[in-house]
């Protein structure tokens, strides 16, 4: 059974998926590669990163408005289904879940009759910011937001067979061992927990895992916890961690908690503004850390129209990374996700600090 591997990528709101996505693609130019990236909210901004790398060898899908679902009325079935008709031309499909996602309706999409001789699982990565983790971020403080914040990233690493620890560059050994067992603790069945400084990642921790579909399948990528002595890695991994291997029954026993954060919980808002004016590169990452600090803002991410070019955004909390490069823009637009965030009241404070009409 020739079947095309797919490989999701998972992991919180601004824990860095698309840059490490960014760097795989760049390191693989042998490899035919599909991306299809699911975003919460009106707008895509990670399939624009990644398709401004004009990298000939991927090609980029966008899934707007939403998150992936089980039903057909997703329109991630019937991008899974034009994939299908040509899935000749690529050697391996990633996905790019929304960091408000858990990755089971993907599962359960690839193990549909229509789908499982065509794909197969490869692995799940969860991506880490890890600086967020120790700072203690994913703690519930008794408020609905941290409580929902704690509640998906558990249940992000639950559902990971590889957990990537991500920003890590500035952190102590000690940080780390700390990191990893934080991660332990919470999801004790995650198979390897590999690092990422530079937000970079061999690709062969990343494609060809092997970690699902044929019973006995292999892993064929450095395993952390291998013998020190030469000798090959275990080829029954499930020794390792107790995690079923050869189908997806460990990742799907959670479902209820899936439909829970896609369902019932409303609380997660999105919503994209625009403005036709020119902004100030130097004052609109401030501006963005102060919108944090006043309203539960979890990410912010867009371009703005500025002066020299184009300016990309990408907010974590307070934390904003801007990036100008050459180029114009009709328009500047600003996506921003939260947890009962108020549109009106954003746009307000937005409006007022850049002098600049917002809606």
């Amino acid at each position: 059974m020739n079947q095309t591997p797919v490989t999701v990528v998972t992991g919180f709101l601004g824990s860095g998926k698309t840059t490490l996505i960014s760097d795989v693609l760049g390191q693989t130019p042998d490899r035919r590669l599909a991306v299809i990236v699911n975003e919460f909210g009106e707008k895509n901004v990670d399939g624009a990163i990644l398709r401004s790398e004009q990298l000939e060898h991927c090609e980029i899908l966008d899934l707007e408005g939403g998150l992936i679902a089980y039903a057909e009325a997703s329109n991630f079935v019937p991008t899974l289904r034009e994939l299908q008709k040509r899935r000749h031309r690529f050697d391996h499909v990633l996905i790019e879940t929304s960091g408000l996602a858990v990755p089971t309706a993907v599962y359960v999409v690839l193990e549909n009759p229509e789908f499982a001789a065509d794909f197969v699982l490869d692995a799940t990565l969860a991506v880490v910011d890890t600086p967020l983790l120790l700072g203690g971020d994913f703690e519930n403080g008794g408020e609905a937001s941290q409580a929902a914040v704690q509640s998906l990233f558990d249940a992000q690493l639950e559902h990971a067979d590889v957990v990537v620890l991500n920003k890590i560059d500035a952190l102590t050994e000690y940080d780390l061992l700390r990191a990893e067992g934080d991660v332990r603790a919470r999801a004790p069945k995650v198979r390897f927990l590999e690092l990422a400084y530079g937000a970079k990642l061999d690709p062969q921790l990343t494609l060809g895992l092997k970690l699902h579909g044929l019973q006995g399948a292999a892993h064929h990528g450095p395993v952390r916890s291998a013998p020190q002595d030469g000798s090959a890695p275990l080829e029954d991994q499930a020794t390792l961690d107790g995690h079923s291997h050869g189908d997806l029954g460990a990742h799907l026993h959670s479902m209820s908690t899936h439909m829970h954060f896609h369902v019932h919980d409303t609380g997660w808002q999105s919503f994209t503004l625009k403005s036709a004016q020119p902004q100030d590169a130097a004052r609109l990452p401030i501006i963005l850390e102060d919108l944090a600090r006043k309203f539960p803002v979890l990410r912010a991410k867009g371009f703005a129209r500025v002066a020299g070019g184009v300016q990309t955004l990408q907010a974590v909390r307070t934390r904003v990374d801007t990036e100008t490069r050459p180029g114009t823009l009709d328009a500047s637009e600003l996506v921003f996700i939260g947890y009962h965030i108020n549109r009106k009241k954003v746009i307000a404070v937005l409006s007022g600090a850049t002098g600049t009409v917002w809606e």
